[in-house]
């Protein structure tokens, strides 16, 4: 499996069903960086794990965190000292191959004050036809006072795969958080991401892209949580989907008591291919402060006709016109994805969707 940020990156994990694959770049360590798998962390740094574990997400929420959190075997810790920058990006990797199997992970990141990391994190497997597996994971993440973080995720689970995740970042005083999602395999993925702006100032993004066909069924269910005054949040996910598939997204803008200066955003757009497709798109607010700003918006359409038309009285074939058509759709997301490799990897997957 190609790595998706190429030879940038800092440090690997590759977690498979029999162990994991650890490097981790010398300069990087020896300030004091720690980026392990979970088995090893539990023996080395069990106080640093204390103070990771149940931090954002309750294991109690659901049947699926309550399994992640009893059975987790397999997992990432990250821990950034405080005022230390990480310029490569870290890259993960859960391999799940096999049929009839259960995954079950917990990623746990911690960017300590004034500290700064980017981390890709990668869920996939082959397809297994006939068969049924399931991945259950719990994804819980710190930005401390005035730190940064930008996380890439991206699920390419195999065609047999039941995949259930719930996800919660808690971003503190003047942090800043920049996440993204990326989504185009399994059967059915239910994914509950919740991001907290807990302290005054904090920012976070949220970058969705998804791509559906087949008899695929995507839910995200997200929650922009605006804790404090003078928080800015800003979600855009954008799907597009073929066959007989399903996509639901379901998003809140929670804004408490006393959180004033609130300025929250949420944008969810589809495009339906196939006449079969649809596309469930179900935007929230609730808001219980008096100055703020929080806007919302959804759309789901097919392929407009003129920019078809522009380009086939160009010469251009009716499938490249398409393809060209979807990726324009998607370059937004694109935009924000920071590197090449992983840009690359999204548009294969459009190509090869659209083929």
């Amino acid at each position: 499996m190609r790595p998706l940020v190429a030879d940038q990156h800092g440090g690997q994990i590759v977690l498979l069903p029999g162990g994991s694959k650890i490097e981790l770049d010398e300069k990087i360590a020896k300030k004091g960086v720690i980026f392990t798998d979970l088995k090893t962390a539990e023996e080395k740094h069990s106080e640093l794990l204390g103070k990771m574990l149940g931090k954002t997400v309750n294991v109690e929420e659901g049947k699926f965190s309550a399994l992640a959190g009893a059975f987790a075997q397999n997992g990432v810790v990250l821990y950034v000292p405080k005022g230390v920058t990480v310029n490569e990006p870290l890259h993960s990797v859960l391999w799940g191959p096999g049929a009839d199997l259960a995954h079950i992970s917990h990623i746990l990141v911690l960017v300590d004050e004034g500290a700064s990391v980017t981390y890709v994190h990668e869920a996939a497997s082959p397809d297994e036809a006939g068969s049924n597996s399931l991945h259950a994971g719990i994804v819980e993440i710190q930005v401390m006072q005035d730190a940064t973080l930008r996380f890439v995720e991206l699920q390419s689970w195999g065609r047999h795969v039941w995949n259930f995740s719930h996800e919660r970042a808690r971003v503190e005083r003047g942090g800043n958080l920049d996440w993204i999602f990326g989504a185009i395999g399994s059967r059915l993925t239910k994914n509950f991401s919740e991001l907290d702006l807990a302290g005054e100032g904090a920012q976070g993004r949220m970058s969705g892209f998804y791509f559906t066909d087949g008899n695929q069924h995507l839910d995200h269910d997200t929650q922009q949580n605006h804790l404090a005054p003078h928080t800015t949040s800003d979600l855009l996910f954008k799907g597009a989907l073929k066959g007989k598939s399903r996509s639901v997204w379901q998003g809140m803008i929670y804004v408490a008591p006393g959180a004033q200066k609130t300025d929250g955003y949420q944008a969810n757009r589809n495009l339906v291919l196939s006449e079969g497709a649809r596309a469930d798109s179900i935007p929230g607010l609730e808001i219980l402060a008096d100055d703020v700003r929080c806007t919302h918006g959804a759309t789901v359409g097919k392929l407009e006709a003129e920019p078809l038309f522009y380009l086939k009285s160009r010469g251009i074939p009716q499938n490249e016109a398409e393809k060209i058509v979807v990726e324009g759709f998607f370059d937004p997301i694109f935009q924000r994805i920071p590197f090449e490799g992983v840009r690359e990897r999204f548009q294969q997957y459009i190509a090869d969707k659209m083929a």
